[in-house]
C-alpha cells in the first residue's frame, strides 16, 4: 500500500467527483493522504477532508507565493488549526523563486515563522522549494543554528534538487520526496533518487499538478503515486510493493500516523 505524502484534494478541480477520485485512491493502494492547506481557506478545507475522512490527514500552511498575505493573525490562526488532531504537519512553506508573487525577503519571513511555528509545536514541516536552493537550506540551518532547534525535521516536498541539495536536506534530518516529475523522460531525477536513504524516501502527487507518466496531460490524483512508486521501484531495482512498503514506513514515522 501506498501513502501520498502531498495532494491539494481541496481544491475545486475535485468538486464534480471527489468521492470518486477517493474510490479510486483506496482501491489502486493508497492508504493514507495527506492534503495540504496554502492559505487559510485551503488549511481549514484540508482539515473538514480530514474530518471527514478516516485516511485523510492534513498540513496547514502559507505558500511562498501567498506570503504577501501573512498578517499578525496568520500564524495565530495557523498555531490554532495545527492544534486539530488530524492535523500532522506544518506547510507547505518555503521559497519560491520562480513566481513573482511574493517578494524575496517577505517570503523568508514568512518561512522563518513557519520553522519556528513546526518546531514549537513539535510538528514537521513541508518544504516547498523552487529555484532557491542555497537559500532553503541557508535559513534551515540557520534557524536549527539561532534558536537551537534539536527537533526540526520534515520534508523536501517535490524533490528537483541536486546531489549536493539531496546531501545538505539529508544532513538536516529531512526526508526527500518524489513526484511525478520523477517519471519524465528528460528528468535528471533518477539519478538523484538512486543516492537517497531508503530510510529517507517518500513518494507524493501534488495532485492537481505533475502528472506522472503515462498519465501526462490529465489532471493529477492520488491513485497516480503508484507510477511514482515503479519509478522509484525501476531506479532501484526492487519490486514495486518493496517501495510501497518503505515509504509507507517512512510516511507514518515522519507524520506519526497509522499503527504505532
Amino acid at each position: 500500500m501506498f501513502v501520498d505524502t502531498h495532494a491539494h484534494i481541496d481544491y475545486s478541480l475535485f468538486d464534480d467527483d471527489r468521492t470518486a477520485m477517493l474510490e479510486r485512491a483506496w482501491t489502486g493502494g493508497v492508504e493514507f493522504i495527506v492534503t495540504i492547506g496554502i492559505d487559510m481557506e485551503s488549511c481549514e478545507r484540508a482539515i473538514r477532508l480530514a474530518d471527514e475522512h478516516e485516511h485523510i490527514f492534513a498540513a496547514v500552511g502559507l505558500h511562498p507565493t501567498d506570503a504577501v498575505k501573512a498578517d499578525d493573525f496568520t500564524f495565530r490562526r495557523l498555531e490554532e488549526l495545527a492544534g486539530h488532531p488530524k492535523v500532522v504537519a506544518i506547510g507547505e512553506t518555503g521559497l519560491d523563486y520562480h513566481w513573482q508573487d511574493s517578494p524575496r525577503d517577505v517570503q523568508e519571513t514568512v518561512f522563518r515563522e513557519s520553522i519556528r511555528l513546526a518546531c514549537r509545536l513539535d510538528l514537521p514541516i513541508i518544504i516547498h522549494n523552487r529555484e532557491a536552493d542555497t537559500d532553503v537550506i541557508r535559513v534551515l540551518a540557520d534557524e536549527k543554528k539561532t534558536h537551537d532547534l534539536q527537533n526540526l525535521r520534515g520534508i523536501m516536498h517535490c524533490f528537483s534538487g541536486d546531489e549536493k541539495m539531496l546531501t545538505e536536506s539529508i544532513d538536516l534530518g529531512f526526508y526527500i520526496s518524489f513526484a511525478g516529475n520523477l517519471t519524465y523522460k528528460k528528468s535528471r531525477l533518477p539519478d538523484v533518487a538512486a543516492r537517497v536513504p531508503l530510510s529517507k524516501m517518500l513518494i507524493e502527487t501534488d495532485a492537481p499538478f505533475l502528472p506522472p507518466v503515462p498519465m501526462r496531460g490529465k489532471r493529477n490524483e492520488p491513485a497516480y503515486v503508484i507510477h511514482t512508486a515503479q519509478k522509484l521501484a525501476e531506479v532501484l531495482d526492487v519490486a514495486v510493493e518493496d517501495i510501497g512498503q518503505l515509504t509507507s514506513k517512512n510516511a507514518r514515522a515522519v507524520f506519526g500516523i497509522g499503527v504505532k
